[in-house]
């Protein structure tokens, strides 16, 4: 127990509280149960640790990696009902997902202790509310992104704004660029942002950035992936495999037959990968508008989940579209539902559509669509319905 406590203290050395993630204000931190879940690398224990140095009195608040040996012979229920004795009340658990049993024992402490508060983070691959035991009524989820580009210029010392929710976005585009001051250049900064400034790693080491995602990607691949009901963890392999075709070969539409003849595996097992892939946010599934989105529905176009990805799993075959789009998805699609259009790119919400491409496209594919924006890469301004594609990076 004493252990525990000093791993949480020293955890705490050297963490700074600014800046933080934006999704640390949206937390109601005063919540009985709260869940953060997101990708590996994202930035979840960093939250959690801001939070508890913020909090000041690390007598009542403890940080605890759920993969401590500590919890080879000893149960989380009871180590917090003694740490609750001792005099704590705020308990950041971090890796939730690696503890058996945890949905039941976090059900049991909120429901016998409601003098404590337990915020708790887990993979993005697991559906945090449909485990063993009913949460729903109990924990709110948040779910943390990889770093917008407004998020990435706040870190970096950049200008920055607040952000702009999408329909403001789309009403008030001509007057964003000047909310910047003259001197600033979106584009010199986006264009690194694209390759190597989506995870908040990149503070550290940038020479090793693409080396650390690769691994990041590994570890989802052979460890995060075996949380996920029916997974075989000796598919990892053809997982890889599936991985890199895909981005070998972006903008992917899946040729199911030809990919699992390739790779070696049956239609219905490939088409359970794609969505473990997108589960574990490495890819985007993106179907037709009205379109099922079942498990077993073949996803009609595949995207790599944001371009740092390109970067590092292929970046002799970037293509620049598939960039576009892929930053695109991932930045709309944290809020929004993004689909198919069937003449243009994509529909957002039903409601708003989409064509993107470079500074020389044109908007025939928007012809008699009142809420049709053209999105155009390398311009900074943009004028009536032409939004430049950098701007997108402000939502959140």
């Amino acid at each position: 127990m004493d252990q525990l406590i000093e791993i949480s203290q020293a955890k705490l050395a050297g963490i700074t509280t600014q800046p933080k993630r934006f999704l640390y204000t949206k937390i109601n931190w005063n919540w009985r149960l709260n869940g953060i879940v997101g990708a590996r690398g994202t930035g979840k224990t960093m939250l959690l640790l801001q939070r508890l140095k913020e909090q000041g009195n690390q007598t009542k608040s403890i940080y605890i990696s759920m993969d401590e040996f500590f919890f080879t012979d000893n149960r989380l229920y009871s180590t917090i009902v003694e740490l609750r004795k001792r005099g704590f009340g705020h308990f950041y658990l971090d890796e939730i997902h690696k503890y058996e049993g945890w949905s039941r024992e976090l059900k049991n402490l909120y429901d016998t202790y409601q003098d404590i508060q337990i915020t708790f983070t887990g993979s993005s691959i697991l559906d945090i509310l449909k485990q063993e035991v009913d949460l729903s009524r109990r924990a709110v989820i948040y779910h943390l992104p990889e770093l917008s580009f407004r998020e990435y210029l706040l870190l970096t010392g950049q200008p920055t704004i607040d952000a702009i929710p999408l329909p403001a976005l789309l009403q008030s585009h001509t007057d964003v660029r000047n909310r910047f001051p003259a001197d600033f250049r979106p584009l010199v900064h986006f264009k690194t942002y694209l390759e190597s400034g989506m995870y908040p790693f990149f503070l550290e080491q940038t020479e090793l950035f693409h080396h650390r995602l690769l691994q990041v990607v590994k570890l989802i691949i052979e460890s995060d992936l075996k949380f996920i009901e029916g997974y075989d963890a000796r598919n990892a392999q053809k997982i890889f495999h599936l991985l890199y075709s895909v981005a070998q070969n972006v903008p992917f539409k899946p040729n199911v037959s030809k990919l699992s003849d390739k790779i070696g595996i049956t239609r219905n097992t490939l088409i359970h990968y794609f969505h473990y892939l997108d589960k574990a946010h490495i890819v985007h599934l993106l179907y037709a508008q009205g379109k099922s989105t079942s498990a077993l529905q073949k996803p009609e176009k595949l995207l790599l989940r944001n371009p740092n990805l390109a970067y590092t799993i292929s970046p002799k075959a970037i293509n620049a579209g598939s960039l576009r789009e892929s930053y695109f998805v991932s930045q709309v699609g944290y809020d929004h539902q993004v689909s198919l259009h069937n003449t243009a790119d994509f529909v957002v919400d039903d409601q708003f559509v989409f064509e993107i491409g470079g500074s020389n496209k044109s908007a025939k594919q928007l012809q008699n669509l009142p809420n049709g924006y053209l999105i155009k890469d390398e311009i900074e301004y943009g004028y009536e319905r032409t939004i430049p594609l950098w701007m997108f990076g402000l939502l959140y």
